[in-house]
Parts: structure tokens; C-alpha cells; sequence
């Protein structure tokens, strides 16, 4: 071989190189639920890659940003490739969703068969296990609240702690709420909604005298306006909240795990049936749902996002939080790297590779069968429900996907 061609094999293996880091560094833009932001981004046991971008904005932006594909949302530019959410995209639980909610309509927007230009179907799946917890801030003993005091709390028809029964507190009750749409809010709501159905809260403003399943909380009440007992946190997330639950005394609020210091300390922390929000508790209440497994049910969002209303067992505020993806992307670097994170949180085995720092912030890992359902079914390409499927997405240069 002459000098020359050496030379340019050198110089073409260099470029090749140099495009694999390129790609390997490509921008990957996501946000949204703020329960899991300090797991996915901005601490030191964060998970998310270093070329992953997470602007916290609550679940209801995440999901308006990702389902319009409007990163100014995030404060970014170009495609919202991911997102975080503790609320469920709404559709029911048929493969074919409802006229007029959230998958109907982004189908109907951006995944119309023999549309060249369409993003094909988004995938949702959950990301690790969580509770909602309520922290309070009134000294005493440990306090375990009674399903139908919770009721009551967060209806607004209680207002001193002495009406809570076997609280062993006098003096003001003030609840913190989420004042901007949240999966949090999602989660204890629909608790709420079930639990409460046959309590008397006709001395409340909630609409109807009932809760409803709501991710903005005071979209509970008349006029949308909580009552005059209810103070909202200043900013987005969990640290907010909390921060203003500690800031007088008298108050109580909800709030993801993560921000936590101790799950067990019941005089900081509910216990609600006389369950703590510990890892323990809440997994025995997850448990008892399996993955999908039936063509129908592996091809539809809903079944991959199980929610829970009136648990029998263990602590009774929990829940998921979710991952929200395309299925295809024009980007063949971002897909791998979509893919390549994926990989690696739901990877197979026993043992969880992320499991140390889902733990370290108060969230639970999926058991095995769950983290590995979802790798199989919806993370390898091979699969028709998986990310990139050349059946489903069509082969590059002519893959349909997010731009």
C-alpha cells in the first residue's frame, strides 16, 4: 500500500473516530416531572447521561411539551426527545384511545398512517416506583392518619389538628399544595378520589362535594380557587413544598419520597393505615400488578402505565413515575443513546445497575420482572413495539420519527 493510501486510511479512521464521538455527544433533550428530577439530573448520583438535558416543569408541561414537540416549554430548542411524567397520558386502558385525550389526539396529529412527515407511536413505561408521601410540621408523637381524616384534610373541612383523630395536637391546620399540574397531585388525588367516595364532605368546596382525579390541585375546587386554609408552594417541584411545610408550624402537605430525610420518622411523616412510605410497604402494594404480556396489551401505552386507586396491602399512596419516548426518531444518534441509557436501566439480571441511586432517593427500583419486560418488549429494536423497529419506524434515511 502507498504512503498515500496509509495515509488516507489514518486520515478516514480519525474521521470515523471523530463522528463517533459526535454522535456519542449528541443533545438529548427531555424534562417534566419534578418528583424524579434529582434522580435524573443534578446531583452526583444522577442517572440521566451527561448530554441529557432535564428542565424540571412539573408532569403537565412535560406532557404538553413532549405531545406538541414545543421545547420552548423546557427553555430549549429543536426536538423534546423524552420526558419524565408521574401522570399518565390520558386515553383509557384500549388499545385505541378515547376521541379527544391525550394519545387520540397526538395520533391523530402526528401518527396518521401514510403520513411520510409522522413521528409514529410514543411509548410510555415506567421508570422506578415511588410514594407520595404527607409531611407535616406540628410536634407530638408519631401520627398515623385515618383514611377518612385524610379525607377531611385535604378537603378543607378540617382546619385545627384537634379534629384529627388521635393526632394528640391542638392549634391551626394549614395544607401546601402543588399549585401547577403535577403527577404527584395525580397520584394523591386518585387516592383520594376512591377512598373518599362515600364520606360526607358537603361543608367543603371541593365540585360536587366530591375529590376527582386532578394533576392541578385546585382544579378540585369551585372556581378552581382551594380554600382559604390552603397555601400554595412559591416554585415547581418537591424541595419547594416541603420547604414551605417546615416554614410554619400547623402545616401539612404531599410530596414525593426523594426530598424525605427519613421515610420512618412517623413525627415528621404520616403513616397512613399504619404504614410508613418505606421501600418495604410500598412494593408490596406494586407487586401485585405484572407487566403486559398480550400483543394488545404490549402495543398500548395505557397497559405499560398501571395506576393504582385503593391498594389492600401496604402503604396506600403509590405509584409510578414514567419515561414518555418515541418509538421512532429521524436522529439515528439520539436513538442510540435513548437506547443505550434504556439498556442500562432496564437491564436484565437480578440486580438493577441504577438500583443504588433509585434507592439513595427514596424511590424504589422495578422488580426483575418489570425492568426486564419492558427491555425486551420495548427497548430492543428487534421487537415490534421497540425503539427503532425498522418495521414500525422504516430504515435510514427514510425513518419516520421525531424530527
Amino acid at each position: 500500500m502507498s504512503k498515500y493510501k496509509i495515509l488516507a486510511a489514518v486520515v478516514a479512521t480519525a474521521l470515523m473516530s471523530v463522528a463517533g464521538v459526535a454522535s456519542a455527544q449528541v443533545a438529548v433533550t427531555g424534562g417534566g416531572a419534578s418528583l424524579p428530577a434529582d434522580l435524573y439530573k443534578g446531583s452526583s448520583d444522577s442517572i440521566l447521561p451527561a448530554n441529557f438535558s432535564y428542565a424540571v416543569t412539573g408532569s403537565g408541561t412535560g406532557k404538553s411539551a413532549f405531545l406538541t414537540n414545543n421545547s420552548a416549554l423546557f427553555s430549549a430548542t429543536g426536538t423534546v426527545h423524552f420526558i419524565g411524567s408521574d401522570s399518565v397520558l390520558s386515553g383509557g386502558p384500549a388499545l385505541v384511545p378515547t376521541a379527544g385525550s391525550e394519545r387520540a389526539i397526538y395520533n391523530s396529529t402526528y401518527n396518521v398512517a401514510g403520513d411520510a412527515n409522522r413521528y409514529g407511536p410514543l411509548l410510555q413505561f415506567p421508570s422506578v416506583a415511588t410514594s407520595v408521601t404527607i409531611p407535616f410540621n406540628k410536634a407530638g408523637a408519631a401520627l398515623n392518619i385515618a383514611d377518612a381524616d385524610l379525607c377531611r384534610i385535604f378537603s378543607g373541612q378540617y382546619t385545627t389538628w384537634d379534629q384529627v383523630a388521635g393526632s394528640g395536637r391542638t392549634g391551626n391546620l394549614r395544607v401546601v399544595y402543588r399549585n401547577e399540574s403535577s403527577g404527584t397531585s395525580e397520584l394523591l388525588t386518585r387516592f383520594l378520589t376512591t377512598v373518599c367516595e362515600n364520606e360526607n364532605l358537603s361543608a367543603s368546596t371541593l365540585k360536587d362535594g366530591k375529590f376527582s382525579v386532578q394533576s392541578t390541585f385546585k382544579n378540585l375546587f369551585v372556581g378552581n380557587v382551594a380554600p382559604g386554609t390552603f397555601d400554595a408552594a412559591p416554585a415547581n417541584g418537591g424541595t419547594s413544598l416541603y420547604t414551605t411545610v417546615y416554614a410554619a408550624e400547623g402545616r401539612i402537605g404531599y410530596v414525593g419520597p426523594d426530598v424525605i430525610p427519613n421515610l420512618e420518622d412517623a413525627t415528621k411523616v404520616a403513616k397512613l393505615r399504619g404504614f410508613s412510605p418505606s421501600e418495604v410497604n410500598v412494593s408490596e402494594t406494586l407487586d401485585t400488578v405484572a407487566p403486559p404480556s398480550t400483543p394488545d396489551e404490549l402495543a398500548n401505552p395505557s397497559r405499560w402505565a398501571p395506576v393504582f386507586t385503593n391498594p389492600s396491602k401496604g402503604y396506600p399512596i403509590a405509584g409510578y413515575t414514567y419515561f414518555v419516548v418515541g418509538q421512532c426518531y429521524k436522529s439515528t444518534p439520539v436513538t442510540a443513546q435513548l437506547r443505550a441509557f434504556l439498556s442500562t436501566h432496564y437491564n436484565a439480571g437480578v440486580a438493577g445497575t441504577n438500583d443504588t441511586a433509585v434507592r439513595a432517593h427514596g424511590f424504589i427500583p422495578l422488580n426483575q420482572a418489570w425492568r426486564e419486560s419492558i427491555r425486551n418488549n420495548l427497548v430492543l429494536a428487534s421487537t415490534v413495539n421497540g425503539l427503532g423497529n425498522t418495521t414500525t419506524c422504516g430504515v435510514s434515511p427514510n425513518t419516520i420519527g421525531r424530527p
